[in-house]
């Protein structure tokens, strides 16, 4: 049985206003990918991608109360993106066998993808997502459509 390996392919930045957010991006040179997702920005980061995403969904997401934010939630998530399902269970087994928390376990999402959420000794928030739309390369590349 093979082990997903071990690697960081998406940063998601909590934001308070996301149009601002897309647009201060954009000046600064990241090239807007995913365009047609909606409630979200994203931009390819050289072998990394970041995406912006209102920090109270970002939050929900990961089933963290918005009254915990400011002591618990800083506002960002790492993602581990996964070949497979399968592989989005193996880690998050993982990280719980680790000392992770699992904040969320692992679920089909509305977007079509299955995602969970776990959070390190110091409660950095990480996503682990298979998503169908964004596809990795063999070395688990995460490349965007445009």
């Amino acid at each position: 049985m093979n082990e997903p390996d071990a690697h960081l392919s998406l940063v998601t930045l909590g934001v308070s206003n996301l149009p601002r957010s897309i647009a201060f991006y954009e000046a600064l040179g990241f090239r807007r990918k995913a365009k047609d997702s909606v409630g979200v920005g994203f931009f390819q980061a050289g072998a990394c991608a970041i995406a912006v995403w209102p920090s109270q969904e970002l939050a929900k997401d990961a089933n963290i109360a918005h009254e915990n934010m400011a002591e618990s939630f800083r506002g960002v998530a790492l993602a581990w993106n996964c070949h497979s399902k399968g592989d989005v269970d193996k880690v998050i087994k993982r990280a719980k066998g680790a000392g992770a928390v699992v904040r969320k376990l692992a679920k089909d999402a509305s977007w079509g993808g299955y995602t969970g959420y776990f959070a390190d000794f110091d409660g950095h928030l990480w996503e682990v997502a298979f998503n169908p739309h964004f596809p990795l390369d063999g070395e688990g590349r995460l490349a965007l459509p445009d």
